[in-house]
């Protein structure tokens, strides 16, 4: 969203998503959201495992994101079903020639290299495991999912943390020289 918010003075951009947009304030009590689940210790508290599905993210926002989608700049629609050199395919089956798609693939696990690893995925895809590690096969660790263990489990600010700890657990499975 803010990506094709940013272009939009000066191009046409078409935001295509799985749903609709979800928005949250950046800013409360003057502050930014980063500010108060820090704070807070939201953003560290390992609540991944008590969700049986993550919510969406929101985006965070101070009013312009949902002003501009009010505006039509960029427009929403849904995801495309194909893309090819410089067009893509709507779900309509209209095409459209695309100047520079942008694609910002990394918020939701698509995981089907997984699927042949018995016990790996859920029935949605996701992969089976707790605090990011896989119960059916050892040794399997997993960065950067939703929810993993905290809300900042897929952001740059917590997958650091998520990353060292499934380091640690690797460390201790090596055999020692």
């Amino acid at each position: 969203m803010q990506i094709a918010a940013e272009l939009a003075p000066g191009s046409r951009p078409s935001l295509a998503t799985r749903a609709p947009l979800k928005f949250a304030r950046q800013h409360l009590l003057s502050k930014d959201l980063h500010f108060w689940l820090t704070r807070t210790g939201l953003d560290t508290a390992p609540l991944g495992r008590r969700l049986k599905s993550p919510p969406a993210p929101p985006v965070l926002d101070d009013g312009r994101y949902r002003a501009a989608l009010t505006a039509g700049t960029p427009d929403r629609r849904p995801m495309f079903t194909r893309l090819t050199d410089d067009r893509g395919t709507w779900a309509d089956g209209t095409t459209e020639r695309l100047d520079a798609p942008i694609l910002a693939t990394g918020y939701r696990p698509h995981l089907p290299y997984l699927a042949g690893l018995d016990g790996t995925l859920d029935p949605a895809g996701r992969p089976h495991h707790r605090d990011g590690t896989s119960p059916a096969h050892p040794g399997l660790e997993c960065v950067g999912l939703e929810w993993q263990r905290s809300p900042s489990s897929n952001t740059l600010r917590g997958v650091g943390r998520d990353a060292a700890r499934a380091a640690r657990r690797l460390a201790a499975r090596a055999p020692r020289a």
